[in-house]
């Protein structure tokens, strides 16, 4: 899940940069394309995961392993004392990371049990709609576009509702993703306004170890490890999750952080509209998923939405 102005794997705030220009070397493209291609894929991962995985176990498994892999680099490169923050800013870490990973990504992973990959990525495009909500609500005025941005977001989500409404797909996963883009949202929102570690890497390893220990703590209540047989789970499973852990996790967030350093934040940006394409389109190619007319509207018009506030944002 992402928004402009958040990580899709720890969801840590950009953090206010100089205007000063960059240079746009092959080095940010690639780490640019790295993000692209890696974080659209996540959502093929996930559904291949819940094959033969109990959803959130197999979630919670991945970010607890994945926070742990982050701190112990951090630890290794940089000493202990960069995992070293205030009880308020451990709190506000770890209720970030039960907003993004717990009711964000894993309402995601639970629904794609019943909705196609493609489809759960298009309806996450609608997170910075949500967010330009919340802003309004808490008193700022972002631009016009930003409010036509919100609209055209909100009616391709009635859109892509229609594969549920019509019996198609199950409305029940595609309400559950939506509720997932709103949790996803309040954490994003929320990450700005409390008192968060200033490393965006000790916050991120903090928000998926909390966020994954929610996870498994949430399928150990809804029974997932009652007759669990870690025989049943298929290899492409494993391999999926392993996946996920290394490439969407790890090496796509280091990207990304990195890019927040080195280019503009309106070309990083762009990844909040790209990756529901990259999704479709591999779901599509490698799961036969079906790109109905209600999901190629109603994701072209999200998309659209995604755009137009990115572009508002670009200019403010």
């Amino acid at each position: 899940m992402t928004s402009p102005a958040v990580d899709a794997a720890s969801s840590t705030p950009v953090p206010s940069r100089p205007a000063a220009p960059r240079r746009i070397g092959g080095a940010v493209w690639a780490a640019l394309a790295i993000v692209y291609v890696v974080w659209g894929s996540t959502y093929l991962g996930i559904r291949v995961v819940v094959e033969t995985m109990p959803p959130f176990l197999s979630a919670g498994a991945r970010f607890v392993v994945a926070g742990l892999l982050l701190a112990a680099l951090l630890a290794w490169r940089q000493g202990l004392a960069v995992l070293k923050v205030t009880r308020a800013q451990l709190a506000s870490a770890g209720v970030v990371g039960l907003l993004l990973l717990l009711g964000g990504n894993g309402l995601v992973v639970l629904a794609e049990t019943s909705v196609p990959s493609g489809l759960a990525a298009l309806l996450v495009a609608v997170v910075p709609a949500w967010v330009v909500v919340l802003r309004v609500a808490f008193g700022e005025r972002p631009g016009l576009g930003a409010y036509a941005g919100v609209l055209l977001g909100l009616v391709g989500l009635a859109v892509l509702t229609l594969p549920g409404l019509s019996g198609d797909i199950r409305i029940g996963g595609v309400l559950t993703v939506v509720v997932g883009t709103v949790m996803w949202s309040v954490g994003s929102f929320s990450s700005s306004r409390i008192p968060m570690p200033r490393n965006p890497f000790t916050a991120s390893a903090y928000e998926m170890v909390a966020g994954g220990l929610g996870c498994l703590l949430l399928g150990l209540v809804r029974g997932e490890h009652s007759g669990l047989d870690l025989g049943a789970f298929s290899a492409r499973s494993w391999t999926a999750l392993a996946y996920l852990v290394l490439f969407g996790s790890l090496i796509a967030f280091t990207a990304y952080a990195w890019l927040l350093q080195a280019a503009p934040l309106s070309l990083v940006a762009t990844y909040a509209y790209v990756n529901p394409v990259v999704a479709v389109g591999l779901g599509w190619l490698l799961l036969d998923e079906a790109v109905t007319w209600p999901i190629a509207l109603g994701g072209a018009v999200v998309v659209a939405g995604v755009c137009l506030i990115v572009s508002t944002e670009r200019r403010s």
